[in-house]
C-alpha cells in the first residue's frame, strides 16, 4: 500500500532521495549488489524508473550514495560519543558503544561499510576507508588533547580502539548476541580502558 501511495506524490528532493536510499538499502540487503536491479529498487520505492534515474544515474552511484550515508552515520555516532562527556573513563565505553549500536542497528548498513564486496571500486574503497579514518581522526584529537601524547602515538591508540570496537561488535552480532549489548560493551571497553586509562592518564 505504501508503495502505491508513493507513486505520483511529489516530494521535496531531499525527502525523495531519502526514500530512494531506504528502498535501495532493503533491496541491496536482500539481494546483494550484483543481483539488485534498478527496476526492483524503483518498485520498492514506489516510483517510476525515470524518477530513480533523476536522482541516481546508475546502480553504482546509488550504492555509493547509500554507503556514504552509512559512513556519515557511523562517524556521527563516534563524534557524539566523544562529545557526550569530559570523563575519559566514560568516553571509552561510549565510543565502543557507538560501534556496537551501529552494527546492531542495521545489519545491512554495517556490512556495506565493513564487509563490502565492491572494494575494487575506487569510490567504494574511499568511502570504506573514510569510515575508519574519520573515526580515528576524531579519537586522535581527543586523546592528543586529554592524554598529552604526540599525534603519532595518539593515532596508534585511536586505530587500536577503532579496530577493537568494530571487530568485537561484529563478532558479538555474528554469534547471536550470546550476551547483552551492555555486557559486551563493558567487556570491550574495560580491555581498552585498562590500556588507555592506565598507561596514559588525563593531563591537566
Amino acid at each position: 500500500m505504501a508503495r502505491l501511495q508513493a507513486r505520483g506524490v511529489r516530494l521535496p528532493r531531499t525527502e525523495r532521495r531519502a526514500q530512494l536510499l531506504a528502498a535501495a538499502q532493503r533491496v541491496f540487503a536482500a539481494n546483494g549488489y550484483h543481483a539488485a536491479a534498478m527496476d526492483e529498487i524503483a518498485e520498492e520505492a514506489g516510483v517510476s524508473k525515470p524518477v530513480l534515474y533523476q536522482h541516481f544515474p546508475g546502480k553504482l552511484d546509488l550504492y555509493i550514495a547509500l554507503l556514504e550515508s552509512h559512513v556519515d552515520e557511523l562517524v556521527r555516532r563516534v563524534k557524539d560519543a566523544l562529545d557526550s562527556t569530559t570523563d575519559n573513563k566514560q568516553r571509552v565505553p561510549a565510543t565502543v558503544g557507538a560501534f556496537f549500536d551501529f552494527v546492531n542497528n542495521d545489519a545491512g548498513a554495517f556490512r556495506m561499510v565493513f564487509e563490502s564486496d565492491l572494494r575494487g571500486e575506487p569510490a567504494v574503497q574511499e568511502a570504506v576507508d573514510r569510515a575508519t579514518s574519520a573515526s580515528v581522526d576524531a579519537i586522535t584529537e581527543t586523546i592528543t588533547a586529554d592524554a598529552g601524547l604526540d599525534e603519532d602515538k595518539a593515532r596508534l591508540l585511536a586505530v587500536g580502539l577503532v579496530g577493537l570496537s568494530q571487530v568485537s561488535a561484529r563478532f558479538w552480532l555474528a554469534h547471536h548476541k550470546s550476551m547483552s549489548r551492555e555486557e559486551a560493551v563493558a567487556l570491550t571497553a574495560n580491555l581498552a580502558w585498562r590500556g588507555i586509562g592506565g598507561g596514559f592518564p588525563l593531563q591537566h
